[in-house]
């Protein structure tokens, strides 16, 4: 197996946090750099003093680094963290310089080897991706195509917490419907629920480069007309009603808009919760029956839940 070097430059107050969104994103280990224990005095048992090298140690804070898999969904993967670590800040937790940035631990070049694993893939019985460097012919007249240019920053949209979300669009939109998608990311839950004829669609995301990616695959997939993107925190200022709600999101975000999402949908509307990690199933679950919803269906996917709740 094949992995990539995730590097956070962050607080030692962030360190915790920042290692549980790690490992919750299948994080085979973590190294932390911290720039305390370059002045730190200790002896071994053997009465030997360490010397550390200060090259190895940022000036200030700490840097954490974490290895992925290289697959499909890395991309997705990576946005995830980088999203819930920015929402760290909204818990009063500095996040420092929180500068990320990602490496190949081995020589191949890291475009080269994601795109390598990034083909054509039917996810449901209407939806195929296709990466825009790949030629596809619809098997099926009725096929609907995602084209996908995700950049190595967002979502391929094959992993399984998005193609659980598209199966819930595909339950639950209906002709002329409002859709509100949170946290976007590529903008593919948006495209979906576009195609799947929402007559509007609201794709929100906090971080500007993901809002500037939705933008251009809304563009690519022709449904401009009906997707407006726009830089938002969670639903934070949104006043519009809406059919549904979807949120492909880690579990501690998902927890921090479970009201608002409640009182934003129409009665007998749908709030479709996925990115949820099997260990969080349970508290995510209360938090909806707790606001009210109804859990209709519960999609699972390898260690992911979806739940689609109805108002």
């Amino acid at each position: 197996m094949k992995w990539s070097e995730i590097s956070i430059h962050t607080t030692n107050e962030a360190v915790e946090p920042i290692s549980n969104i790690l490992y919750e994103a299948g994080a085979s280990g973590i190294v932390i750099e911290d720039s305390f224990e370059l002045y730190k005095e200790r002896e071994d048992q053997f009465g030997e003093i360490y010397e550390l090298d200060p090259h190895d140690y940022p000036d200030e804070g700490v840097i954490m680094k974490a290895y992925l898999p290289v697959n499909s969904f890395l991309g997705e993967t990576v946005e995830e963290i980088k999203q819930a670590i920015n929402n760290l800040i909204l818990f009063n937790i500095d996040i420092g310089k929180n500068k990320v940035t990602i490496s190949e631990v081995h020589e191949e070049e890291w475009a080269t080897a994601w795109k390598k694993y990034y083909h054509p893939v039917k996810i449901s019985s209407k939806f195929t991706i296709v990466p825009t460097w790949e030629e596809y012919e619809p098997v099926q007249t009725d096929e609907l195509i995602i084209e996908l240019d995700p950049g190595m920053a967002f979502g391929t949209g094959t992993h399984p917490t998005t193609v659980m979300s598209i199966q819930a669009l595909e339950r639950t939109v209906k002709p002329g419907d409002f859709v509100i998608d949170v946290g976007t990311g590529s903008g593919v839950l948006s495209i979906a629920a576009a195609l799947l004829q929402a007559d509007e669609v609201l794709a929100l995301d906090l971080d500007e480069i993901a809002v500037q990616s939705a933008k251009l695959n809304v563009k690519l997939n022709k449904v401009a007309a009906k997707v407006t993107v726009k830089q938002n925190n969670l639903l934070d200022g949104i006043n519009q009603k809406a059919n549904i709600i979807v949120g492909n999101l880690l579990a501690e975000i998902i927890l921090r808009f479970t009201n608002d999402a409640h009182a934003l949908l129409k009665d007998g509307g749908y709030f479709i919760t996925s990115g949820i990690i099997n260990q969080k199933r349970k508290e995510v679950e209360d938090a909806l029956l707790q606001v009210g919803f109804t859990i209709e269906e519960t999609l699972v996917m390898e260690d992911w839940i979806t739940f689609i709740a109805k108002k």
